[in-house]
């Protein structure tokens, strides 16, 4: 009996894995520099990316956001990046609106038969835009939605095994709410959730059965602000995350995997949080935890650190996070730097990742 444990414990669990991936990839600086915690934050143009529901309480009527982060560069590439532009707009103090745009390239690709004979080179690259709405529900509370165009043209024209590779296509929409408890000195706490890119499944083949899900998220965060003194604050932010996407079975003959594909987008949703091959250990494995601090001196820099944190059985992205922000007038501008930790970091492709953000109001 000890050894069938023994042997159960140490079983690889299943990585809950999707479609589009850069997603789940944070287009923001700010939210960056903060262990990528950023539901709850205060809000600003990159509300848009992470909960669109924040945009009645910006101070600002109109801003933009645009955000430039290579990707993969300790890997040696250097034409893979993620670029994204977000807008806002108010409509009085009650509504906004919004748009959003991310652009994901990922370099020169090779492509190989099923015998690793080399075929044609490729750029492929992902790209999605989304346009929402915000409404304030009473003095505290907020909802938006957004509706999204997803395109992943990873593959298009390659043919291998019978398939012809394609674009594919999705659509998706996002529910959020918020809440802020922030009162006028500057202090208090603040709370949002998110349930983003619920849409189609999406096919890189002309197989039917070829069908992956898109990276559906449930997320719940939380922040509290302190005025320390005139110009200066403290926030402190925590986010959690849980795929809402099946988790693979432990079996994968044909049959099972037959079965995981063939699954619903709808009934996977709510099945996601009870599938796990390890029960409700294994499920719990599978929340994401973001956690980060951000200091603001005069309003006008800003110092930030966090950590993300993943189970190294579900993905294992484990990273601490830095960056600072300066903001005039105007302009803001937030730098943040990523730092791996855990198990061989020395080959982890995500090391030493940087994003630069910029911040505009456009309010006269």
């Amino acid at each position: 009996m000890l050894a069938l444990l023994t042997h159960a414990q140490d079983r690889p669990m299943s990585v809950v894995s999707t479609a589009v991936p850069m997603l789940r990839i944070s287009p923001d600086a700010r939210a960056g520099g903060m262990g990528e915690a950023g539901i709850a934050l205060s809000p600003d143009a990159n509300a848009v990316f992470w909960n669109r529901a924040k945009l009645p309480f910006t101070t600002e009527q109109s801003g933009l956001a645009l955000t430039y982060s290579p990707w993969m560069k300790s890997g040696g590439s250097n034409d893979v990046f993620l670029a994204s532009a977000g807008v806002y707009r108010k409509l009085g103090d009650q509504q906004a609106v919004s748009v959003g745009m991310r652009y994901f390239k990922l370099g020169e690709v090779q492509y190989a038969d099923e015998n690793g004979q080399h075929l044609q080179m490729a750029h492929p690259n992902e790209y999605a835009i989304d346009a929402g709405y915000s409404r304030m529900l009473g003095k505290r509370m907020s909802v938006g939605i957004a509706l999204r165009y997803i395109n992943s043209g990873l593959a298009n024209g390659y043919v291998a095994d019978g398939y012809t590779y394609k674009n594919a296509h999705a659509v998706a929409g996002d529910i959020t709410a918020f809440y802020s408890g922030v009162n006028a000195e500057g202090t208090g706490w603040a709370a949002g959730l998110t349930i983003s890119n619920l849409g189609s499944k999406v096919s890189y083949s002309n197989s039917a059965m070829d069908k992956d899900f898109l990276p559906a998220n449930l997320g719940l965060g939380a922040s509290y602000t302190l005025k320390l003194h005139e110009g200066g604050k403290l926030t402190l932010a925590v986010d959690v995350n849980k795929m809402m996407v099946p988790t693979p079975p432990a079996d994968k003959s044909d049959s099972s995997m037959e079965v995981y594909r063939d699954k619903s987008v709808f009934s996977s949703w709510f099945s996601s949080f009870g599938d796990a091959p390890g029960g409700f250990s294994e499920e719990l494995k599978e929340w994401q935890i973001s956690t980060g601090a951000e200091y603001w001196y005069l309003n006008m820099l800003a110092v930030r650190g966090g950590y993300n944190y993943e189970n190294r059985w579900k993905g294992g992205r484990r990273y601490a996070t830095m960056g600072v922000g300066f903001k005039y007038q105007w302009l803001g501008a937030n730098f943040s730097y990523l730092v791996p930790t855990g198990k061989d970091v020395a080959n982890n492709p995500i090391k030493q990742s940087l994003r630069v953000s910029l911040l505009f109001n456009l309010q006269k």
